[in-house]
């Protein structure tokens, strides 16, 4: 793979949200990841899907699924977006990205890969991955090498999480869920083919109510720096980089102590995007069952990035 290769439609949401785990989700709202099956684990496990609706200036362009599943220090996440109405029919767009691994301070995936189809293209990217340190990584097809991109180096490939993972937030050590330091971090993000920071820091405490879901959520603040594999010249990196509305909003995952998203917004040149979620399901773990709502005070929480 060269470094400074064009970047795939794959990962295309890097530049779109501010290029990061927690902007992930709301990537696929563009370059569209299609549906995954959910994780599947043991009954000791805590598993999670949450179904979000994609909107782009005001309107409903797509659906996306984020779906984890939590046992012990392992993790697996999957992550699914499809282009609906007539984006979707001009489009054809979907695809889906799926990350394995470990969760300590920060997550250090193993596996990471994704796939994504348009009408008139398709590309996929496959990385393996060991303490923070990319060991391996394949884009397919070959990606074209335009001459204008920053180098990647192999620094840029150590100590990094990919998309998918960027979206599981642990809590910082022993603190409370609901802590607002759980929101100041900087996500470390390499998707194959472009490396980028996206930095979150505390906004505000919120209260929300959803299908499956009741309580109090983080809303952190979002920034992007590009590092390398990006066009410097380009409009639209220039604008993320100094784009200043950009939040995503973490909710607590019910016997764990990990955040997801519940809601992202991305101001984009041609309008707000956001990815907000119409129903959050846990299942398993400790208590088993389903549990429709997660606890309110200060308790737990989930997040997602780009």
């Amino acid at each position: 793979m060269r470094a400074a290769a064009q970047r795939p439609p794959a990962t295309c949401f890097a530049t779109r949200l501010a290029g990061a785990g927690l902007l992930a989700l709301a990537a696929t709202s563009f370059c569209v990841p299609a549906a995954v099956a959910r994780p599947k684990a043991s009954a000791s496990a805590s598993t999670v899907t949450v179904d979000y609706d994609i909107a782009l200036a005001g309107l409903t362009i797509g659906t996306a699924q984020v779906a984890g599943a939590f046992e012990g220090s392992g993790y697996r996440v999957d992550v699914s977006a499809r282009l609906t109405g007539l984006v979707g029919v001009v489009t054809g767009g979907m695809g889906s990205a799926r990350a394995a691994g470990s969760v300590a301070s920060a997550p250090q995936p193993s596996t990471f890969a994704i796939a994504t189809k348009t009408s008139n293209s398709g590309i996929a990217v496959r990385m393996a991955l060991a303490r923070g340190n990319v060991t391996q990584a394949e884009i397919t097809p070959p990606l074209v090498d335009l001459g204008d991109r920053v180098p990647i180096t192999a620094a840029n490939k150590r100590g990094v999480i990919d998309p998918a993972s960027a979206l599981v937030m642990p809590v910082q050590g022993r603190g409370d869920l609901m802590d607002p330091a759980n929101c100041n971090r900087t996500l470390p993000i390499f998707d194959g083919a472009t490396r980028f920071d996206v930095s979150l820091s505390y906004g505000e405490t919120r209260s929300v109510e959803k299908a499956g879901y009741s309580g109090p959520v983080l809303v952190c603040n979002a920034r992007y720096t590009p590092i390398a594999g990006h066009r410097p010249d380009r409009p639209g990196v220039k604008f993320m980089e100094d784009n200043r509305e950009m939040s995503v909003w973490l909710a607590p995952v019910e016997g764990t102590r990990v955040l997801l998203p519940i809601r992202i917004a991305v101001r984009t040149t041609v309008g707000s995007n956001i990815i907000e979620a119409t129903r959050w399901t846990r299942t398993g773990g400790p208590q088993g069952g389903t549990h429709a709502a997660a606890p309110t005070g200060s308790t737990t929480q989930a997040s997602l990035a780009q």
